[in-house]
This record gives structure tokens, C-alpha cells and sequence, in this order.
């Protein structure tokens, strides 16, 4: 049990990394995650059943990510449609070219079928139970993709990105491209969650046209959640609480779905207690940021 929200924290927690760099680092509120996660997923289960290599389909299922991610961009910066009104276009789109690369189908299972997971367990058989060697495996990619973030962030490109969404005038008369950075930070952001639904596909054994919907809360609200652990401005922190604000986040779920009948709740509530924990953790820093100014 445990180990299973650690492993599907870490898996979403991939995701939130995604929304973090749009939301938090850009300023640019970006729907297009509900369709680039399954858009990962279609992609990863599509190759993996065509019998295609495994990384090869992972690194196809970034690249995708990315491509939708820089499209909503292009319609941002030339056609001057407003961010949220392009991610919601994109996100359309993305529902029929879903389908598309799932053979016409909404549902594609992996039942019987290879994958990074099957082999790690594989390679793992003897001496680590296979749940262990999924959270573990989960645990590396995690820590991997972060520290790659955190490095990126220090490059001059990243600290670019950064300036740009707390001032993007100043960016501007720096003589930089607003247009080309946009597009690189929104395309790496619907790339790692593109990478986030590849994941999922494997470890829940199928992919599904609707497994994007609500992913863009899931998202925002594990950011929300790893903000009240700890300040602070350090890229490296920051990283790391997305990680954990999208494990507690899971964990809340779960204890939803497990307990929730108690009250009444059933699972077709969890999208009301996302939105709800949304709206606590913004009053909650309302609360917060009076009790400082007070101080």
C-alpha cells in the first residue's frame, strides 16, 4: 500500500515537475498537460505493442510532449491567442490525435507485453521484491530528472527563463527572443509530463484517450501542497518539494478512496476533494501571507 503511492507519487510527481516549470517558473498557465500526458501514454503504449524498443519509445513520447508544448506556444506568440485559451486548443487537438496513434481506439492494454517496468523486475528477480524494485527504479528516474532540472535552471538559458517570468520586459530589452524561450520552456515542461503518461501507461498496464483528465489540478495542486513544507528560493528545494507535494498529494487521494466511504464519498468524488484541497491551500497562503506582513 505504502509502496504503491510512493511509486505512483514519484510517476506523477514526474508530471508536476511539467506544471511547475509553466506555472511557477514561466507564469504561463498551461492546459495543454491534460492532453500531452495522454498524448505520452498513447505514444509509449502504441510502440511498445508494435514491438519497438523501450527507450526509443520513451524518448518518442518526450519528443511528442515537447512538440505539443511548442505548438501551443507558436499559438500564443503569433496568432496573439491568450495562454490558457492556447493549452485548451492544443489540449482539443491533441483528444483526435490521441486516438489516432491508439488505432482508433480509446483504450490500448499492455497485458502480456514487455516494458521498462516488466524488465526491471526482471533484472531484480531474486533479491528485491518486485514492488521494492519499482519504487527504487521510480526513486532513480525521480532523482535523475530533478537534478537534470536543477542543473538546467543554473545554465544561462534557465536562469532566462526564470528572469522571464518574474519580469518579462527586462528580458525583453536584454535583446532575447521572448518567443523562442517560451517555446523551449513550455515544450520541456509537456515533455516531462508527456514522459509522466508513459510511465503511467506501463505501471497501470494500459493507456486511455481520458487518462489526462484533471491532471492539470492533480498538478497544480502538489505544487500547492509542497509550498507549505518549506520556503525557499533554491531551484534544488524547490524541485524537491514538488516531488514530495505530488507523494502527499497521492497520499490524500488514497486516504480519500480507502476512508471516504465512511462519510459517503466514492471515487467519482476525488475531482471535488482535488478542488477543495486546491481552495484550502490557497486560503491557506492568503492566511500565511497576512501573518507575515502583520510580523
Amino acid at each position: 500500500m505504502i509502496e504503491g503511492i510512493f511509486v505512483e507519487g514519484l510517476i506523477y510527481g514526474i508530471m508536476v515537475l511539467g506544471v511547475f516549470i509553466t506555472f511557477r517558473i514561466l507564469d504561463f498557465p498551461d492546459l495543454t498537460v491534460d492532453g500531452s500526458f495522454p498524448l505520452g501514454a498513447a505514444i509509449m503504449a502504441s510502440m511498445i505493442v508494435n514491438g519497438y524498443n523501450l527507450i526509443f519509445a520513451l524518448l518518442a513520447a518526450f519528443a511528442g510532449g515537447i512538440a505539443a508544448g511548442v505548438i501551443t506556444a507558436v499559438i500564443h506568440n503569433r496568432l496573439r491567442v491568450p495562454n490558457l485559451l492556447a493549452g485548451i486548443l492544443t489540449m482539443t487537438m491533441l483528444w483526435s490525435i490521441n486516438i489516432r496513434i491508439l488505432g482508433g481506439r480509446a483504450n490500448l492494454p499492455l497485458l502480456k507485453k514487455d516494458t521498462i517496468i516488466t524488465d526491471v523486475v526482471e533484472v531484480t528477480q531474486g533479491f528485491l521484491p518486485q514492488e521494492y524494485a519499482v519504487l527504487i527504479f521510480f526513486c532513480i528516474v525521480a532523482m535523475i530528472i530533478k537534478f537534470s532540472l536543477d542543473l538546467f535552471f543554473r545554465t544561462d538559458m534557465g536562469l532566462t527563463l526564470g528572469a522571464m517570468g518574474n519580469n518579462e520586459q527586462m528580458v525583453i530589452s536584454q535583446g532575447v527572443n521572448i518567443n523562442i524561450m517560451k517555446a523551449i520552456g513550455v515544450g520541456l515542461s509537456n515533455g516531462l509530463v508527456a514522459v509522466s503518461g508513459a510511465f503511467a501507461a506501463q505501471y497501470q498496464g494500459f493507456a486511455d484517450v481520458g487518462l489526462g483528465s484533471g491532471i492539470v489540478i492533480m498538478g497544480l495542486a502538489s505544487v500547492m501542497i509542497g509550498e507549505f513544507i518549506f520556503s525557499s528560493n533554491k531551484i534544488s528545494i524547490l524541485t524537491l518539494r514538488v516531488l514530495i507535494g505530488a507523494i502527499i498529494y497521492k497520499a490524500i487521494m488514497y486516504i480519500g478512496r480507502y476512508y471516504g466511504y465512511h462519510i459517503g464519498l466514492t471515487p467519482n468524488d476525488l475531482k471535488l476533494i482535488a478542488g477543495l484541497l486546491i481552495i484550502g491551500c490557497l486560503l491557506l497562503a492568503q492566511l500565511k501571507n497576512k501573518s507575515f506582513f502583520r510580523r
